[in-house]
């Protein structure tokens, strides 16, 4: 088959096509014939060794110490089931499936449990439009009711708004029934808009220490706001939640549980098939939407990489693999 990989960590570059064996199938999985993936967040962290924060190390150690312990990266997929393995009985060969996979989409075929991050994808979907979900739906989803708790009322706002993340949680805190302030650049505030936001701030023309201190919630996706800053923007019982986050945010998370005033949360969101299953609710229901900003074909994946590596998009980044 067909994949992208990479041998060694470094540039965009480094990403080459191969040919590799089809995946063999084991017992409790299913092989997917892949038609979309994409280029993600963490799909450049991982190909670059761009680990934030001091984790530089810690990440060598757990993904590969002088180089990568899984060649083909890709999170993100959507595609067609060509055969299940033994004790299979959710999906059959010719059901249309997407989801969150951790690695290994980057290719034309992949093999993924039966009862980890997979569902079926409805009719209402195309492929495109499902696999731009998991990866940032089920992060705001998950940071935002799990770990901030959001309630409805309270007033969220979200730095970075129209990133991979952000795009989704201003829709899902709004399904939480939550206010939200949006931070993006002045050519993402219509869309924003769009998906829900009460209030959007254009960070190239307003300062965020500017827009006062009413804030429940502070989600910031990719480190746009260091929470020495965003403390001053929280209630007094406020919750700053980080979903990039290094050393210094340990130190400031121990550092706060001595003192009065906001919290730092930080934590990982494990990409389970019962969210993904609460995803698709909020979909069927009007409240979510797919966000796709731009198409490479999978040899293309190169510009792929730079264009999430410059932090300029709105929305997921496709690649289209059939």
């Amino acid at each position: 088959m067909r994949a992208m990989i990479y041998r060694h960590y470094g540039p965009a570059e480094n990403v080459q096509p191969a040919e590799r064996p089809k995946p063999s199938l084991r017992r409790g999985e299913v092989l997917v014939k892949l038609t979309t993936s994409s280029v993600t967040t963490a799909d450049w962290r991982l190909r670059a060794s761009a680990f934030p924060g001091g984790l530089w190390l810690l990440g060598r150690l757990m993904f590969g110490l002088f180089r990568p312990r899984q060649q083909v990266l890709g999170g993100e997929f959507a595609g067609r089931v060509e055969a299940c393995g033994e004790g299979v009985s959710d999906f059959a060969p010719g059901d249309r499936v997407f989801g969150f996979a951790g690695h290994g989409a980057h290719a034309e075929y992949l093999t993924i449990k039966a009862k980890s991050c997979i569902v079926k994808t409805p009719e209402t979907l195309s492929d495109e439009e499902a696999a731009a979900l998991p990866f940032g739906g089920l992060a705001a989803l998950v940071f935002l009711r799990d770990f901030a708790k959001v309630h409805p009322g309270e007033e969220v706002l979200i730095p970075g708004a129209s990133g991979g993340v952000g795009l989704y949680a201003v829709q899902i805190a709004k399904a939480l029934g939550a206010k939200v302030t949006a931070v993006g650049s002045t050519g993402s505030l219509a869309q924003l808009r769009q998906l829900g936001a009460d209030r959007v701030i254009d960070y190239t023309q307003q300062q965020l220490s500017a827009v006062g201190r009413d804030y429940d919630v502070i989600l910031d996706p990719a480190g746009f706001l260091p929470f020495p800053k965003g403390r001053s923007l929280l209630k007094p019982d406020g919750r700053f939640v980080a979903l990039n986050f290094g050393c210094a945010e340990f130190g400031q998370m121990i550092a706060n549980k001595f003192r009065q005033g906001p919290r730092l949360i930080i934590g990982v969101n494990e990409d389970k098939q019962e969210d993904l299953r609460t995803l698709l609710r909020m979909v069927r229901d009007g409240q979510v939407r797919p966000v796709i900003g731009h198409r490479f074909d999978l040899a293309d994946i190169q510009s792929a990489y730079r264009l999430v590596e410059s932090r300029r998009r709105n929305g997921a980044v496709l690649l289209r693999i059939a």
